[in-house]
């Protein structure tokens, strides 16, 4: 299994960051790659989410389920459709880590974990000449790009401001 965590300091109290990460439409603004979500509930567990990515010539939409949440520390998830993969945010509150000024400091984290070889070679439409191996190899980092992405745009939305924000990288998929 491959996976992928990054994780950064947020100065906010954890219930305000849990709402905001509980929000996971608004999550397409973030993405390079990320195109649209669609769902059909309100974040809890049950909640099912269907994410439209694309990169280079392929588009695909995920298929994802909220499947725990325990306010306002950590929601969990998981694909439900096409590969084996699932993962959560989680917000750790670290009081002594608050700046100056700032009244709270809490860790958030993004966690994934997925099973390259658990993608159904059927399930993308690729070009000829071109084999699923291929494109898992070149999508493993861009994953890994992305979970950098995404946190680094959340922090800056939920502060209201953009600072320097020190990512801290804790696992990556096996091949980079």
């Amino acid at each position: 299994m491959d996976s992928v965590e990054v994780s950064t300091v947020v100065y906010l109290p954890p219930e305000e960051i849990y709402e905001f990460l509980l929000d996971f439409p608004r999550y397409a603004n973030y993405s390079k790659h990320l195109q649209e979500v669609r769902s059909d509930g309100d974040g809890r567990p049950g909640t099912n989410y269907y994410i439209t990515f694309a990169w280079w010539k392929l588009s695909y939409t995920a298929h994802s389920e909220v499947t725990g949440v325990d306010p306002p520390e950590k929601i969990d998830w998981r694909i439900t459709k096409d590969i084996d993969a699932a993962g959560y945010w989680g917000i750790d509150p670290i009081p002594e880590e608050a700046p100056p000024g700032e009244a709270a400091a809490c860790r958030v984290r993004l966690s994934i974990q997925f099973h390259p070889d658990s993608a159904d070679s059927n399930t993308l439409d690729l070009p000829r000449f071109v084999s699923l191996d291929w494109v898992i190899e070149k999508v493993k980092p861009k994953i890994r790009e992305e979970a950098e992405r995404v946190v680094e745009r959340i922090v800056a939305d939920l502060e209201g401001s953009r600072r320097p924000v020190e990512l801290e990288i804790h696992s990556a998929p096996d091949s980079v």
